[in-house]
């Protein structure tokens, strides 16, 4: 099977490792395999054991390959955010002493021109996102080539990162058999996928509730402008349950998943929950409700940090609102408990994609999307980041050819009164949880 129009994504989450294989036809991004294994060797967010890392890479690999009856040797990365910078960046060459059109090696050139910057010996960039470029001081131009002129300006954002993460993803990869086709920081690929042209254009909020952290970034005027982690996630949720019940973790993350909700008012006392205690023979039974309370309470607790830190920026009184996504954001309530505790509007992203639907693959997909949809130009400025220029071309309309990366192949709610009134009652649950099983 000739591979050269598949893309494969690797998202490496603290809970799962997942790879995606997609196919694009005629402008369609269909997946056509997916592999999905426990993650080994992570911590929130980021590679703690390479070996135990690689070999997980490797079985969800092995996952994909068989459902997609294909040899996978070249995959896209995503990259977490932690340890994260944005910041501007300027380029300028001269053309010519003679006008002349300006072609796909001067944008290289001013690419890797904005690049000439002091970074402090523990970082690397990562990613550069062209927002104009500028020929004899004419501004607002998105694609220069072709054009006639003797000087060429570009301005954009660097993106920067810990580059001990960046080599701990890369020889992770390498040793599971891989080829690293790009690294993509995965707050970008995902707003690129989740967000429509308005919300990426007025401005929105994206937060991934992952299993080991909690990612929210900002997109404004089609650029990513912010991201923060907050360093807890549906693990921590958990450990809660399993310490506050006295349940093993497995049982814990089973309850979570089966009976748990992230909003206690719409969550019934009359419905048990068993658990199975450690120590005892027999199962203790729960209401549902209770249950519900020990999730909300860390979910607020973790909503309360990243609303602090969006409200630093003024964030929140962007138009598009909120978008949650990621495993944790498939509990049911969470929209309410998020929109009540950010006072905006907030929706759910899950992906449409066959036998994806579910929030945890917001990332893989991402990554896969982001790729393929990438321009020429924004190709030929990344490449400037690994120092050697792509060769880019339009095969048609549909499709951009890469010559030197050859990729293989609910229940009812309470009103809003009813909400409001028990909103106080809500608060003082929530700090007992944590006086009596966290202090």
């Amino acid at each position: 099977m000739d591979n050269s129009g598949l893309y494969v994504g690797l998202d490496m989450g603290t809970t799962s490792i997942k790879v995606i294989v997609a196919e694009q036809v005629k402008g369609q991004l269909n997946v056509i395999g997916v592999g999905n294994v426990r993650s080994k060797g992570l911590s929130r967010g980021i590679i703690v054991d390479i070996d135990q890392a690689a070999d997980a890479i490797r079985s969800a690999v092995d996952q994909a390959q068989e459902k997609a009856s294909i040899e996978i040797k070249d995959v896209i990365v995503g990259v977490p955010a932690n340890m994260l910078k944005i910041e501007p960046c300027n380029g300028l060459i001269t053309i010519d002493e003679s006008s002349r059109e300006i072609t796909d090696q001067d944008v290289y050139d001013v690419s890797s021109s904005a690049l000439i910057t002091n970074l402090p010996q523990e970082r690397e960039i990562i990613d550069i996102q062209p927002e104009e470029f500028i020929v004899d001081g004419f501004e607002g131009i998105k694609d220069p080539r072709g054009m006639v002129g003797v000087r060429l300006e570009m301005r954009g954002k660097v993106i920067s990162g810990a580059k001990g993460i960046m080599h701990n993803i890369a020889k992770a990869v390498s040793k599971a058999g891989l080829n690293i086709v790009s690294m993509i920081l995965t707050p970008l690929a995902e707003s690129h996928e989740i967000l429509n042209d308005g919300e990426q254009d007025f401005g929105t909020i994206l937060i991934d509730l992952g299993g080991g952290q909690t990612t929210a970034s900002v997109t404004h005027d089609h650029q990513l402008k912010y991201v923060t982690t907050d360093a807890e996630g549906g693990e921590f949720i958990t450990k809660d349950i399993s310490i506050v019940l006295n349940t093993s973790m497995e049982n814990a993350e089973s309850l979570k998943r089966n009976y748990g909700s992230a909003d206690s008012l719409r969550a019934s006392e009359d419905r048990d929950v068993p658990v199975d205690v450690v120590g005892q023979s027999e199962q203790t039974i729960i209401d549902e409700k209770y249950l519900a309370e020990i999730i909300e309470a860390r979910i607020d607790q973790i909503f309360g940090r990243i609303k602090g830190q969006l409200d630093a920026i003024d964030a929140l009184s962007l138009p598009g609102g909120i978008i949650i996504t990621g495993g944790v954001a498939a509990l049911p309530g969470i929209v309410d408990l998020a929109a009540e505790k950010f006072n905006t509007n907030v929706r759910l992203y899950v992906p449409d994609q066959m036998g994806m639907r579910h929030p945890s693959f917001s990332a893989g997909l991402s990554l896969v999307s982001y790729y393929a949809d990438m321009s020429e130009v924004d190709m030929l400025s990344r490449s400037a980041v690994a120092g050697s220029m792509t060769v880019v071309k339009k095969s048609s309309p549909d499709q951009t050819e890469v010559s030197n990366n050859d990729v293989s192949r609910n229940d009812a709610k309470p009103d809003k009164k009813q909400r409001q009134t028990e909103k106080k009652k809500r608060g003082e649950g929530i700090r007992k949880f944590f006086n009596d099983f966290f202090e």
